[in-house]
């Protein structure tokens, strides 16, 4: 089908293309070892560790080291797995000698994969150069000059099986980065993932490539994160989603099945702000329509098929019309694509959702939202304070700041903003911002007030600045108008302020001393 974009004259939105994939220390790869040989030598208690890893991974063990140099948690790991006189999957066969170059000979088995624990460099050496020669590839365990892959840390969900890697240079660190993973992914995950296993046949059989085998293993995946383990009714459920997916009606006007649009937050620029559905959502998307004020990190999280294209609307910059966003929605959509609106904050929060959903939900595409971090909250998380407070603040605004037209909206109840106890976040204000000011002491409010001021909030070049109301036009003008603004007012503001002028009153003092 065609897909040539409905657009006005005025701005394209422009394609862009992922990035080339960065350096990789290592090559991430998994190495399947059922029934197939591993030459072992070594009995420290290093080695049981990796014996127990191959033999768990299905590897026929040949292991080699005198009796009398066996660590206690080697002779109980060959009590436990047993050591039978023939070699089989996942088994460990103890021989009761130390390794000799006749074990790569060319008369010797082949084994998959060669591993030695020495203390030695120089028989760490010899065992690299007989294992290479004889095209065997090697691990001398804690000496990287002489292995051809290494382990890593583990998190075993088998058969969901993740490995980290610092390429040797901060072990520790990655044995963090497993704990944190590990409280991610319920143990019950090995469970659905052994369930997808046994659907995946007929999901090949039934659903077509692209969105209907997508739309299947996302609502999988989603019940993949419980913490039961799947049952019986679980995998009737499943083959009743197949089965709804592969009949569901084609679009009469288009003969292709309708795609889908989701709505996704992304939060005020960094990307550990990304709700996990967020990135779950941008995994899956086929087209992602983005605003130019989402982080290149953010987008890196898409998966790199995906079709990128910026729609971004900007105050004095060209921007694409929301008609020509909502028409591609639609017409992505229509031609059964899996299409992400992806936009800064959050979608509900001055975000031109309202006029979206309208428009999708009048052409029957089906739309969900995820919602994201709001660039409120992330202000108060750069000055550390909250929001609302029993002494200062028991009511929280968001207001836009400027009219559809461009200039100091006059459709807001200028004199309910001016009363004390609250805390006013004025959006996209900070060509506005003297105005807002004037408007605002004129309607009552003090001078005095504290403001907080931030552009680029949760990005590396993020900026922000203190002050009072009758101050605020000029603080904006030294953070930046070119940048997105955003500006706070309220009492909540006040230690920030203190703290600012604190240290204004100590330069000055430095100076004249």
């Amino acid at each position: 089908m065609s897909l040539t974009p409905i657009l006005s004259p005025k701005k394209n939105p422009t394609p862009a293309r992922p990035k080339r994939m960065g350096e990789l220390s290592v090559l991430p790869v998994f190495f399947a070892l059922k029934g197939r040989t591993v030459l072992m030598a070594g009995g420290s208690a290093a080695a049981a560790w990796k014996a127990e890893m191959l033999a768990a991974a299905g590897a026929a063990v040949e292991l080699y080291a005198p009796f009398d140099e066996l660590d206690p948690e080697m002779t109980s790991l060959l009590g436990e797995i047993g050591t039978k006189n023939q070699p089989g999957a996942g088994q460990i066969r103890h021989h009761d000698r130390p390794w000799a170059l006749d074990l790569f000979g060319a008369e010797a088995p082949r084994p998959a994969l060669a591993l030695l624990d020495t203390e030695s460099e120089a028989e760490g050496h010899a065992f690299a150069c007989a294992a290479r020669a004889a095209s065997v590839p090697v691990n001398v365990v804690d000496k990287p000059a002489f292995c051809d892959f290494a382990f890593g840390s583990i998190v075993n969900r088998s058969p969901v099986v993740i490995g980290i890697s610092t390429r040797g240079a901060a072990p520790i660190l990655g044995q963090a980065i497993r704990r944190r993973i590990e409280t991610l992914l319920p143990p019950a995950l090995s469970g659905w993932a052994a369930l997808a296993a046994e659907l995946r046949t007929a999901t090949m059989e039934k659903l077509s490539p692209g969105l209907e085998r997508r739309t299947f293993w996302e609502r999988f995946a989603d019940k993949a994160f419980l913490t039961r383990a799947p049952d019986a009714g679980d995998e009737s459920e499943a083959a009743k989603l197949i089965e709804e997916i592969a009949t569901a009606p084609e679009s009469q006007a288009h003969g292709a099945k309708v795609g889908r649009v989701t709505l996704v937050g992304a939060g005020p620029g960094e990307a550990e702000l990304l709700t996990l559905k967020a990135v779950r959502a941008l995994q899956a998307a086929d087209v992602i329509l983005f605003d130019d004020l989402v982080s290149d990190a953010i987008l890196e999280l898409a998966r790199r098929e995906a079709k990128r294209m910026l729609v971004g609307k900007r105050a004095s910059r060209e921007s694409c019309r929301q008609e020509d966003i909502n028409a591609l929605m639609v017409q992505f959509a229509r031609a059964g694509k899996s299409v992400v609106r992806l936009k800064s904050g959050d979608v509900s929060v001055f975000g031109r959702a309202g006029e979206e959903l309208r428009e999708l939900k009048a052409e029957g595409i089906p739309v969900s939202i995820v919602p994201g971090i709001t660039a409120a909250s992330a202000l108060a998380a750069s000055f550390n304070i909250s929001l609302t407070h029993r002494d200062h603040a028991q009511e929280l605004r968001l207001v836009t700041g400027h009219s559809k037209k461009g200039g100091l909206p006059e459709d807001v109840d200028w004199p309910a903003l001016a009363k004390p106890g609250a805390t006013t976040i004025f959006y996209m204000g900070g060509r506005m911002a003297g105005r807002i000011a004037e408007r605002l002491i004129a309607e009552g409010l003090s001078p005095s007030t504290p403001v907080g001021v931030a552009a680029n909030l949760s990005r590396e070049d993020e900026t922000r600045a203190a002050g009072r109301l009758s101050d605020l036009a000029a603080i904006v003008t030294t953070i930046g108008l070119d940048r997105p603004i955003l500006i706070g007012v309220g009492d909540v503001f006040g230690e920030a302020v203190e703290m600012a002028e604190s240290g204004n009153r100590e330069t000055r003092a430095a100076l004249a001393g």
